[in-house]
């Protein structure tokens, strides 16, 4: 066995996987996994630059991850950075901090090498199962882009759009400084109009509508299958491989977009960082349900950290 350490990087979170891995069959048992909500692409859209506080904060958590990794005693370490970092003019000042801090440079990846690990990370497991038909529609809605990928056991088509929880919040929710609360019907449908051009984009690639089980990853994703079981608190076991109706998702987008900002952080599963961009990100499962016409979503706490971490094994 090898212990291995995986970091993933987006526009909202940083993650960090620790795992014996065995080299042959790629299995993985967990040790350590965590997250923490830095916000790293705040204002990149706007700028298209990294923010002085958004890098402090992403470097404070490295350094946090840092003691875990070497009290775990990790061999192997990979460090993933995806959409924010991707689009930054300033990425350099990014990497060099997290070299500093952790001993690697980050691999600023492509969209299409952002989604192969998602599709490896969240279906590995899914293999042999009876109830879930191939091929699968892997979608990961990250903070700043998402990803599609269609595949059986690999993957055969993907693309990556620049439609997040982040970026649409920001593009479109934003008035003043401040995050309209609750969002107008003009915001709404400006928001629904760029995630449907998105999807245009998405489909000139991926065969969407070809998908016979859809499998959602991320924060967005995992918060709304929480809610749509009335979690009492955010239960990664209870989360996971769990399945919510294309009607509950409409159901639960169509409150978040209507409420508050006190109401949806009152949600006891609700991450704090979550609690601005929840909309956006509800916003775009549900229009990509609507799109393929599937009735339900499979939830995968698995993804591209783990995908990442099977790399190194």
């Amino acid at each position: 066995m090898t212990r291995v350490a995986a970091v993933d990087c987006g526009t909202n979170s940083i993650r960090l996987l620790v795992a014996d891995a065995h080299p042959e069959t790629g299995e993985l048992a967990e040790l350590d996994r965590r997250m923490t909500i830095v916000r790293l692409g705040q204002g990149v859209d706007r700028t298209g630059r990294l923010a002085p506080e958004a890098l402090e904060r992403t470097f404070a958590a490295c350094r946090e991850y840092a003691a875990v990794i070497k009290e775990h005693g990790a061999e192997r370490l990979r460090f993933v950075a995806t959409s924010a970092s991707r689009d930054a003019e300033n990425r350099d000042e990014f990497v060099r901090g997290v070299l500093d801090i952790l001993g690697v440079e980050p691999e600023v990846i492509s969209g299409d090498q952002e989604a192969e690990f998602s599709f490896t990370g969240a279906t590995r497991e899914l293999t042999g199962r009876d109830d879930l038909a191939k091929p699968y529609l892997v979608v990961d809605i990250g903070g700043g882009s998402t990803e599609f990928v269609v595949g059986n056991d690999q993957v055969r088509a993907a693309r990556s759009v620049d439609v997040g929880c982040v970026r649409m919040t920001e593009r479109h929710l934003v008035v003043g400084g401040a995050v309209t609360d609750p969002p107008t019907e003009q915001q709404i449908v400006a928001m629904r109009a760029d995630i449907e051009a998105a999807l245009d984009l998405a489909e000139r690639t991926v065969p969407l509508s070809e998908a016979h089980t859809l499998v959602g990853l991320a924060g967005s994703v995992t918060t709304i299958s929480a809610i749509a079981q009335q979690l009492p608190a955010y239960d990664p076991q209870a989360i996971h491989h769990s399945r919510v109706s294309r009607d509950r998702v409409r159901e639960i987008t169509d409150w978040l977009l209507r409420s508050t900002h006190a109401e949806r952080a009152a949600i006891p599963s609700m991450h704090p960082g979550r609690v601005d961009v929840i909309g956006a990100g509800a916003l775009i499962l549900l229009s990509i349900m609507d799109r393929i016409g599937t009735e339900e979503v499979v939830v995968s706490e698995h993804d591209i950290l783990d995908g990442i971490g099977w790399s190194l094994a």
